[in-house]
């Protein structure tokens, strides 16, 4: 029999490493959300990126209050998200690293809107901001697609127990 343990036990510390690895435990995809901001690329890394709603096409992200770039993006009119790929572990490092040319070494691509978009990417979706929810240390942005497409010819990259991963198409 499964025994359950409260979620508060009075050490923090432990407390927020047993949640962070319960979370973990959650399979989900990763996804690049980038602009143009006076001609250079933004962007940032979400893996709580979630569709909400077909009619309105809707989509949402929670980002950490703590984030220096979303301010950065929250005020630009269009954002792209990019699915990210099987193969761009190194593109979401890239896109979270901190103190670095986040674009080095990435190729990206903008919408006429100022969305930036990673080449290769399992599926983009062009988007405005619809609001932003205050939601514990994060907020819950939704998001209005405007346009959207599809790579059919790649898997999306998995970010499951703090490691990527890649789904296997069983027979």
């Amino acid at each position: 029999m499964t025994t359950f343990t409260p979620v508060k036990t009075g050490n923090t510390e432990h407390d927020t490493s047993r949640l962070r690895r319960l979370y973990g435990r959650y399979p989900t995809g990763v996804a690049a959300l980038c602009a143009l901001r006076a001609g250079k690329p933004v962007g940032i890394v979400a893996t709580s990126f979630t569709p909400v709603s077909i009619e309105p096409p809707l989509v949402s992200i929670c980002v950490q209050h703590t984030s220096s770039t979303w301010p950065l993006l929250s005020e630009i009119g269009h954002l792209g998200i990019s699915v990210l790929a099987e193969d761009h572990e190194y593109v979401s490092r890239q896109l979270a690293a901190k103190n670095a040319d986040r674009f080095a070494e990435v190729s990206w691509f903008a919408s006429d809107s100022d969305a930036v978009f990673v080449d290769g990417a399992a599926a983009w979706l062009d988007c405005a901001i619809s609001q932003a929810i205050p939601a514990g240390d994060h907020d819950v942005v939704l998001l209005e697609v405007g346009s959207a497409a599809v790579n059919e010819s790649v898997s999306p990259l998995v970010f499951h127990n703090s490691m990527f991963r890649t789904l296997s198409i069983g027979v």
